[in-house]
């Protein structure tokens, strides 16, 4: 698995990169792996506000259906609009291709409550035991 050391992450399997106010949010290369193959995407709208530890969209793959849950509060700035077409993308690279949403965060000192490198890493090993 791999585990960038630049992000934060959340147990819930999101990981969150961070530059100034603004928070690149996808999901994890453990999630899309347990996810399985990824077949469809339903996120926010550029505009939308999100909610710390609430769903902003969802994630369809051959094996389940995922809600998807904001690390930070905010509203959406960007939105990865290729993934409509390419969910496979997810899979492929999940931290640079397959990111999903960009939020402006409303209180960036929500950032504490992630989780660095490490800390997930033994989360992620301790969940599989």
């Amino acid at each position: 698995m791999d585990f960038p050391d630049d992000l934060q992450y959340t147990r819930d399997h999101e990981w969150c990169r961070v530059q100034g106010k603004r928070a690149t949010v996808g999901i994890t290369d453990h999630a899309q792996d347990a996810l399985g193959d990824i077949v469809y995407l339903e996120l926010p709208a550029v505009g939308d506000e999100v909610k710390k530890g609430e769903a902003f969209g969802v994630v369809e793959s051959t094996k389940a259906v995922s809600d998807l849950f904001a690390p930070v509060s905010g509203k959406v700035v960007e939105v990865n609009s290729p993934l409509a077409d390419a969910p496979e993308a997810i899979n492929e690279d999940p931290y640079e291709e397959g990111w999903m949403i960009q939020i402006e965060m409303s209180d960036p000192k929500e950032l504490s409550d992630l989780l660095a490198k490490a800390a997930y890493q033994k989360f992620v090993e301790e969940d599989a035991e």
